[in-house]
């Protein structure tokens, strides 16, 4: 549990902005540290590893969202709960990244540069 009070990556925010993001970012840190099968169903993870999870994704949401599930002690729990709450947002972030995708055109832009950081907007 070194260095878990250090925040790895932005928490999750109640707005719902940054859920797509904040889990690829934490399936990614979970795979680096091997606690990956804590937030999968049905796992044999020990009770460190799930008290370990727990603890990072607890770290790593917005206080509202912290005082909400305040009672959960499970890390899939936690996990599943915050992904019923979020996981809409893909039907709503896909069609819109893909008008997006078909409206871009290279010569509304001014600067090759302009045009990279809107592409890459809508790729993330």
């Amino acid at each position: 549990i070194s260095n878990i009070e250090n925040r790895k990556f932005i928490a999750l925010d109640i707005s719902r902005k940054n859920y797509l993001s904040w889990v690829l970012d934490v399936k990614l840190y979970f795979s680096a540290k091997k606690l990956r099968h804590t937030i999968d169903e049905d796992n044999a993870a020990s009770h460190e590893e799930r008290v370990t999870a727990l603890i990072f994704l607890r770290h790593h949401i917005d206080d509202g969202l912290k005082y909400e599930y305040l009672t959960v002690e499970n890390s899939l729990k936690l996990w599943q709960n915050l992904n019923d709450m979020f996981d809409h947002l893909k039907a709503v972030v896909l069609p819109k990244a893909l008008n997006d995708w078909s409206q871009l055109r290279f010569q509304d832009f001014k600067t090759v540069s302009e045009y990279n950081s809107t592409l890459f907007k809508i790729v993330s």
